[in-house]
């Protein structure tokens, strides 16, 4: 499934690029680039991890024995802090990839198991506003990261590549753009709204598939296969 995810991939990418280059641009960090990065990180592991099954205790960092390559992220996001000269900084970026991925992801794993796609989409529009209140630190960092991993349950549990579903991604993500300029003071809660749409939207692009077409006997081969003539008959045509 993550090798499908494309437009999803390319947009961590381009952030995560984006973040290693902010030293040569500006002194600080953007805590909301952050936060879009630790969510992109939550959905992207919940999604390479898709068993619904609860783990045992000997299996409770089963995620990272699965692809342990997947920590450099946090480590690059670390080092480039530490190059930005701000030190609170790269510890909280340390402090809270360390709660997500021996606490968070595995307890979630328990947690939402058996919760139903409704339930997961009322904690995800909880979580916006939590978002909007803490921007910045080890909270937020944590709960941007549980975040994701809520959209990519609703995503899972969702339509696969449905039309309809891309476009009410897409109509959140237009309204979380267009509320600010017309009421300032929503945009605390519109650029959370909007990282969460824009998510969904590029999942649900990533796996757009074409109009399913009616089984045949002959599966198409007649374009490019000369039947024997024995088998050209009325019925088998």
């Amino acid at each position: 499934m993550t090798g499908e995810m494309r437009a999803l991939c390319l947009a961590h990418g381009l952030l995560l690029g984006l973040l290693l280059g902010s030293p040569l641009i500006g002194p600080g960090l953007s805590p909301a680039l952050l936060s879009a990065l630790f969510l992109l990180g939550g959905f992207h592991l919940r999604l390479a991890d898709r068993r619904r099954a609860p783990r045992g205790a000997p299996s409770w960092i089963s995620h990272i024995r699965m692809a342990p390559l997947r920590l450099t992220r946090w480590a690059a996001l670390a080092t480039v802090a530490l190059i930005a000269g701000d030190a609170d900084q790269m510890g909280a970026i340390l402090s809270a990839a360390l709660a997500g991925e021996l606490l968070i992801y595995p307890f979630s794993t328990h947690a939402l198991c058996k919760l139903p796609r409704s339930a997961i989409g009322a904690l995800l529009v909880a979580a916006v506003p939590a978002l909007a209140h803490v921007q910045a630190g080890v909270v937020a960092h944590a709960l941007a990261f549980s975040t994701g991993i809520l959209a990519c349950l609703f995503w899972l549990r969702g339509p696969d590549g449905e039309p309809r579903a891309l476009g009410l991604s897409t109509a959140g993500l237009g309204a979380a753009l267009l509320l600010p300029l017309l009421l300032p003071a929503t945009l605390p809660y519109a650029w959370p709204a909007g990282l969460v749409c824009a998510t969904l939207a590029l999942a649900h692009l990533s796996t757009l598939r074409r109009r399913p077409m009616p089984w045949r006997m002959d599966g198409d081969a007649r374009l490019w296969v000369r039947r024997p003539l024995w088998l050209r008959r009325p019925g088998l045509s």
